[in-house]
């Protein structure tokens, strides 16, 4: 065939495939293709290529992890941490999928020394800087092909990951402790025995003294658990695959969480964590201040939408701010004061700013008070002033932060400056404590983890009336994992925060044996949060009965808060939302069904409060010196 009739045929071929490509990109359809189509399918929809795209895709290969890119940011105190992001191939196409920003694990005292601070700033940027180097080199490679949809296996190889980077950690410590005791026995040999023998012994024999004290006090604190340099990557890829996963299957986290943990079996309903909405901020560390509660947060009735309990929270908050900042008291700018707009502060015109510019980074209002009976008849005052009830419109829940409290050196809690507890008061006091105000209904961190029979007799004591809940006081969720069982003193529930090398598939398990031992699961925000609203999916995924998010203030804050109104109208629409319960444990029927709660305790003393938290405060913005009635959950 000549060469010039072969390329008149090969015109003749691409005719019908040049049509095609036109079709395909948006030309108009040639009229005998038309003609052909509405012959063959006079019904067919309007988008029947669209349909068929979607019927060939599902032949199509499953999404598979092509990247992993991590990268330094700032959470919401201004402090460097880790951010991944996933790409994976979907349809032959590279295609960024989502990412998380890891919440950082520590908080930098306000109070702390210059030179502890720096050091702590170092730590951190280096540990921020080790993660983004795993996530951008060793996990970027090791999870490359695999289905984001299987988070089971790429935990377990994270796991593996991590528990290979510790063992290279002990390692290198023990390689550098063989090496400073050849040079401390070197320096030894090369001094003479009575230069070093006298002072080395007088020196053991001091230390020795004052450990012993310590010890006949109070049981010593538990030794710190390491955080290995580079963690926040475990904890960030693990997360970010979760959310892939959720994304590639077209369904939100919180569903692919409860899929995850219930083995695919999808629940019928879903119950919102009830919100632990801090309002107030006490500054335990402020001189002549109360140093017994840290947290001051208000839970809302189980009757109420969570968009109701907000809005409830919202107008108490207003009138707290009112009475903390009354309109008459003077600003502290004389330049302001003076002015018209000074003036216009001064007759409450407008919000006074003094409150607004003492917001803690926990989004909440920052206050302090002289004595914990002030603290709640300012907490009524606010609630009666707008026609609420404590006990029954809205219950209180108080983070003591007893860890916080010890003075080691007397072996007791320091409950308000220069007056000291016993463990064993501490539990008289707080029976007291709810027996008088019975609308606060939980309290996080009453004692010290190591103060275990002190938990035993307060459970035993308060557990039917409120929950007793640890956090500090809980062990770290890697250690709660390996051992297979809680290993937390007696308590009603847990706060579960995800730091560090946590995994998705920790908190699944760990969650799991809380359920199964009749413990309640809180979720809780660390101090250093970031703007990643994933905290909350995990927590409707996973059941949490509480979620601990901080105040109404702070983008960070309010963003999951947002995330949660979102969940309650999705499952609201789709009728699969249960409404949540507050149900307390009798610990006394459980462990000593013989015993009343009477026969674990002696009653508490009329004076076991002192005159400090027992007396009515003075001049709290005109507080009734009556306390409510006592009332119960409805």
């Amino acid at each position: 065939m000549e060469p010039g009739g072969r390329r008149q045929e090969q015109r003749g071929l691409q005719g019908p495939r040049q049509e095609a490509a036109e079709y395909y990109r948006g030309h108009r359809v040639p009229q005998r293709m038309e003609e052909a189509l509405n012959a063959l399918f006079p019904q067919r929809p309007a988008d029947l290529y669209g349909e068929l795209a979607n019927y060939f895709s599902k032949f199509s290969k499953a999404p598979v992890i092509c990247k992993l890119v991590g990268r330094k940011v700032l959470d919401g105190v201004g402090q460097p941490t880790l951010e991944v992001e996933i790409y994976c191939t979907v349809k032959n196409f590279e295609k960024r999928i989502c990412s998380t920003v890891m919440s950082s694990h520590s908080q930098i005292p306000e109070n702390a020394l210059p030179e502890t601070t720096e050091a702590d700033e170092k730590e951190r940027n280096y540990s921020v800087n080790t993660a983004v180097e795993w996530v951008n080199e060793s996990l970027n490679t090791m999870l490359r092909d695999l289905k984001p949809t299987d988070q089971c296996k790429v935990d377990k190889m994270l796991g593996e990951y991590f528990t290979k980077k510790v063992e290279e950690k002990k390692e290198i410590q023990k390689q550098e402790e063989v090496k400073e005791e050849a040079e401390a026995t070197l320096a030894l040999t090369s001094c003479t025995p009575s230069a070093t023998a006298l002072p080395w012994k007088k020196k053991a024999a001091k230390s020795g003294k004052k450990v012993a004290v310590a010890e006949r006090t109070i049981p010593p604190a538990e030794p710190i658990e390491s955080v290995l340099c580079g963690s926040l990557a475990i904890g960030g890829t693990s997360l970010a695959i979760a959310k892939a996963g959720a994304t590639i299957s077209r369904i939100p986290l919180y569903l692919h969480i409860a899929l995850l943990k219930h083995d695919q079996d999808s629940p019928k309903e879903m119950a919102l964590p009830l919100p632990m909405i801090t309002l107030l901020n006490c500054e335990k560390n402020s001189p002549a201040k109360l140093k017994l509660v840290k947290e001051v947060m208000l839970i809302p009735p189980v009757q109420l939408s969570l968009k109701q309990g907000i809005e409830r929270v919202l107008d108490i908050q207003k009138e707290m701010m009112r009475l903390l900042e009354p309109p008459g008291k003077a600003l502290p700018s004389p330049q302001l004061a003076d002015s018209k707009k000074g003036r216009a502060h001064n007759t409450g015109k407008k919000a006074p700013p003094r409150a607004l510019k003492r917001i803690s980074h926990l989004g909440c209002l920052i206050t302090g008070c002289d004595n914990l009976e002030q603290l709640l008849l300012l907490m009524q005052t606010a609630c009666n002033n707008i026609g609420l009830e404590l006990g029954i419109d809205m219950y209180l829940a108080m983070n003591c932060a007893a860890h916080e409290l010890m003075d080691y050196v007397k072996g007791k809690y320091e409950i308000l400056t220069g007056m000291f507890k016993s463990p064993d008061e501490m539990v008289d006091m707080y029976v007291e404590l709810i027996n008088k105000f019975p609308f606060i209904i939980a309290l996080i961190d009453p004692l010290r983890k190591e103060d275990r029979q002190q938990w035993n007799n307060i459970c035993c004591a308060l557990g039917s009336k409120c929950y007793l809940v640890a956090e500090d006081a809980a062990t770290y969720i890697s250690k709660l994992k390996i051992d297979q069982n809680i290993n937390i003193p007696t308590c009603s529930g847990v706060v579960l925060k995800y730091i560090n090398q946590t995994m998705v598939s920790d908190l699944i398990q760990v969650t799991g044996l809380l359920d199964s031992q009749r413990h309640i699961t809180i979720l809780g925000s660390p101090d250093g949060e970031s703007s990643d609203d994933s905290i909350v999916d995990l927590a409707v995924g996973l059941g949490a009965r509480f979620i601990k998010l901080g105040g109404l203030s702070r983008g960070e804050r309010v963003t999951k808060y947002n995330r949660l109104l979102a969940i309650e109208e999705e499952l609201a629409k789709n009728r699969t939302l249960r409404e949540a319960n507050l149900e307390f444990i009798a610990f006394a029927e459980e462990s000593h069904p013989e015993k009343q709660v009477s026969d674990m305790l002696p009653p508490p003393k009329q004076d076991s409060l002192p005159p400090q938290l027992s007396q009515p405060a003075q001049e709290v913005g005109g507080l009734p010196a009556q306390l409510p009635e006592n009332s119960t959950l409805t």
